[in-house]
């Protein structure tokens, strides 16, 4: 990969034909149709019965109610696998019962949060709360209008304690209703089915609340009245739509039936009025100069068979043009100036590539690719301190296998330039976007932007590793220390021995680094297939650039 010094463009040197290339296309191309298949069993929901069952009411699913809400193809999914092989003792919560995403509706951005009624009735497990407080908190940090179809039996009571009482849980939902509201951001309500118990504040608390024919919203339902006070009153009668729209007044608009609702919320929201411009600069979009497909047979995941990440930027921003910063500084992290989707951005990206240096006594050393030395961490500061000051966005390409380690690195500083890091990743005030392409491990993954460090969205590829270290290294950890344990007790363990322990601690940390596992607790908002990187970004940026507010940027003590 080289780049043309009067222009920026990056042109590439891969091999289209070469064994290894495609040996890779074929390994990317499988695991991109594993996840998508595995998605479409997601999609399913509770499956055939509870669909029809959905049907026999007279309501649409909730993919259908989103599908008849959106316009055609903008529907941006986040949160596909969550809850993804849990809860398997109550029979599974495919998504965790409750759809989000980003969408456009007549032409407008928004965030989309709709109870999956065909699971368990559209009942909140723990991670359903911690999904919609996740699309929450994306709303309420890029300032997207929010709108929640509502069909929700509430608390899935068997696990009410994972549910009801910490601050992260069911009750931050409403608080989130509050506090948005207080914001300016635009929230509507759909009631489309059942609404009842707490739940019911979710959609009073929202500026517009519709509600279709056959719905019903009660702090509690016939039976609980009648058990707690021994009034007899019907469904309709006690929180009906009819009832809340002549009587109650709660309800700002009753419709006949789920495409009526959806309709008059395309109405309501095609004359809405608009905020401050965006303070992120944009230009017309162009596509980049090379072929996105060929990230298939670019990216290899062997650490023996190093990859140039530039030639993956290279199919990402726009016009394949990369203004790289300090670019024979610190080589195992690229950083640079470029364009995604038209909008100005600043990449910092973990080279592969092993790089020769030069130390401060003149002599040459090999820095190993996707590895963070101090030049490459304090680079990587003070690249991240420039686009505050200028206000640029910044996406975070992560294959990063940690800090540099030994008596060379520690004399050269390296905790305190990473250190350096951390606080200009930290503090910073520009929308922050990460994408996990391999591995993102230990301090390194902190750096480089980790969910703990509130990037506005974390994608991942099929091929990312998510953990505090590999497998392999966590493996041959712990054997070690067991081997040292027996040993002072007198025991000692066969080559058999340490050959099954080993095997076992590195499948335990093969099945927890795997996206999808991450993906299913939150972690990562969605997997995305490398090809739709560019467009992941894009719509990222444009959910970010809702928000016009910029905190001032500062960093604090800096270690020099």
């Amino acid at each position: 990969m080289s780049t043309d010094v009067s222009n920026s463009i990056l042109t590439t040197r891969i091999d289209a034909t070469s064994a290894r290339y495609e040996a890779n296309m074929r390994f990317m191309a499988d695991l991109v149709s594993a996840i998508r298949n595995e998605e479409e069993q997601i999609r399913e929901g509770g499956g055939a019965r509870a669909i029809d069952s959905q049907h026999g009411k007279g309501r649409l699913t909730a993919r259908e109610r989103i599908q008849h809400l959106v316009d055609a193809g903008s529907f941006f999914e986040l949160g596909t696998y969550a809850a993804y092989r849990m809860y398997e003792e109550w029979g599974g919560a495919p998504a965790a019962g409750v759809i989000t995403g980003l969408a456009r509706i007549e032409t407008r951005m928004v965030m989309i949060i709709a109870n999956d009624a065909t699971v368990k009735a559209g009942s909140f497990f723990p991670l359903t709360a911690k999904k919609v407080i996740r699309a929450q908190n994306i709303a309420i940090e890029n300032r997207v209008p929010t709108v929640y179809l509502v069909d929700s039996a509430g608390v899935f009571l068997p696990l009410q304690e994972d549910v009801f009482p910490d601050a992260d849980d069911f009750g931050r939902v409403f608080r989130n209703n509050a506090v948005m509201s207080a914001m300016g951001i635009p929230q509507i309500a759909a009631i489309m089915g059942m609404c009842v118990a707490g739940g019911g504040y979710l959609p009073v608390m929202c500026d517009h609340v519709l509600m279709t024919e056959g719905s019903g919203l009660f702090l509690a339902g016939p039976a609980l009245v009648q058990a707690a006070i021994g009034q007899r009153v019907s469904a309709e009668e006690l929180g009906g739509a009819a009832m809340h729209s002549s009587i109650s007044g709660t309800v700002d608009f009753q419709e006949p039936n789920d495409e009526a609702c959806l309709g008059r919320i395309r109405s309501i929201i095609e004359k809405w009025g608009y905020r401050r411009q965006s303070p992120w600069d944009r230009k017309k979009p162009v596509a980049p100069a090379l072929a996105v497909e060929e990230i298939y047979g670019i990216y290899d995941s062997s650490p023996a068979r190093p990859y140039d990440i530039k030639e993956i930027i290279a199919r990402i921003v726009d016009s394949s043009r990369f203004d790289e910063y300090k670019p024979d500084y610190g080589k195992t992290l690229i950083c640079g100036y470029a364009r995604i989707g038209g909008f100005a951005v600043g990449i910092l990206a973990n080279q592969k590539v092993h790089a020769q240096a030069t130390d401060h006594q003149g002599r040459k050393r090999i820095e190993f690719g996707g590895v963070l030395y101090t030049e490459s961490a304090e680079k990587a500061a003070r690249f991240i301190m420039d686009c505050n000051q200028n206000l640029v966005p910044l996406v975070f390409l992560h294959d990063v296998n940690g800090f540099m380690v030994g008596r060379d690195a520690e004399w050269s500083g390296i905790i305190k330039a990473g250190a350096k890091m951390v606080n200009a990743v930290s503090n910073s005030v520009v929308p922050k976007i990460s994408v996990i392409l391999g591995g993102s491990f230990g301090a390194g993954h902190y750096a480089m932007c980790g969910k703990a460090y509130d990037p506005r969205f974390v994608f991942a590829w099929p091929t990312a590793k998510y953990a505090v270290m590999s497998g392999e290294s966590a493996a041959a950890t712990l054997v070690e220390i067991k081997i040292r344990q027996l040993e002072r007790d007198g025991n000692k363990l066969s080559e058999e021995q340490k050959k099954q322990l080993f095997e076992s601690v590195k499948q335990t940390y093969d099945e927890q680094m795997d996206p999808r596992y991450g993906a299913a607790r939150l972690w990562i908002d969605r997997i995305i297939d490398p090809v739709e990187t560019r467009d992941a970004i894009t719509t990222a940026l444009e959910a970010a650039a809702l928000n016009p507010d910029i905190a001032e940027f500062k960093v604090g003590v800096l270690q020099t």
